[in-house]
């Protein structure tokens, strides 16, 4: 149970999956599914192999893997969110973890950052400490030049190319929830959307969704208790034809959190959001 998954090889720091032709002006991104672990990463960690993967979107790149068949390109990350966050800013950086000071635009000052949640966490899921002493902090440059930069490369490639094809484009970020996730009234939730409170995408977006997801038998929360993060900010500019939603899903209904390993209902949300995605082909993109 404390093995670290292989089933994703490759050495780049992202997996761009093209498809033979893009007919959907849609982007679709897992940025916290990766499970490739560094050996150093596992080397320098105070906790074993299967802790390290609290904070992983377990599975979330599956969920989603028939996009590019269905004409949208998808962008995974291959590394694992615990050691390098691309829904961060770059320099979003906790002071407390590194030795050496850090660059001085660092965002030393970050909620996110200071609760040990920056573009290098410190802590996992459930606020467990990570490593066993301070990193340098050439390391967390390294980090960031090797790893978040190309990813963040790609991503901007994939929306800048569909915006020129269709003339706007729409990123969904994909991501999972603990399965014991609530809404700000002690509401369990299974599905969360994420714009931002309005302002990543146009508001006819939000609600196709939405109620493509209510056919499919969801109730969908709305930016509660996740309104969406760096990347849905930072790229949806639906003044520029970028709009991006975060999508949430509780990991309770594909995966047995306890093992991190799929259960029997991992085939029937595949199958939604396969669904979910064909319904894209149906969207009136006047209104961006």
């Amino acid at each position: 149970m404390n093995q670290l998954p292989s089933d994703l090889t490759g050495s780049g720091p992202a997996t761009v999956i093209l498809p033979l032709r893009q007919t959907l002006p849609v982007v679709f991104a897992s940025p916290h599914s990766g499970r490739q672990y560094p050996q150093d990463l596992v080397e320098s960690a105070r906790i074993d192999s299967f802790a390290l993967r609290a904070s992983e979107d377990a599975f979330v790149d599956q969920l989603f893997a028939s996009a590019p068949k269905l004409g949208a390109p998808m962008l995974c990350a291959t590394f694992p969110r615990a050691f390098v966050d691309v829904n961060r800013g770059a320099l979003e950086l906790d002071p407390r973890m590194f030795d050496g000071p850090l660059p001085s635009d660092a965002d030393v000052h970050s909620m996110r950052a200071l609760s040990g949640l920056g573009s290098i966490p410190r802590v996992v899921s459930g606020g467990i400490e990570i490593y066993k002493s301070r990193l340098p902090v050439a390391e967390a440059l390294r980090r960031i030049e090797v790893y978040y930069q190309p990813y963040h490369a790609a991503l901007r490639k994939l929306i800048d190319a569909t915006r020129e094809e269709f003339g706007y484009c729409i990123l969904i970020d994909c991501h999972s929830m603990p399965g014991d996730s609530v809404d700000s009234n002690k509401n369990r939730v299974d599905l969360v959307l994420g714009d931002c409170y309005g302002s990543s995408c146009h508001p006819s977006l939000t609600r196709f969704v939405e109620d493509r997801v209510r056919d499919l038998g969801f109730t969908p929360a709305h930016n509660d208790p996740y309104a969406g993060g760096f990347c849905t900010r930072h790229y949806g500019q639906p003044q520029d034809h970028v709009h991006s939603l975060q999508i949430e899903l509780s990991r309770a209904l594909y995966m047995d959190e306890n093992t991190i390993t799929p259960h029997r209902g991992f085939d029937t949300l595949r199958d939604q959001m396969t669904h979910l995605i064909s319904c894209f082909h149906d969207l009136d993109g006047n209104s961006f």
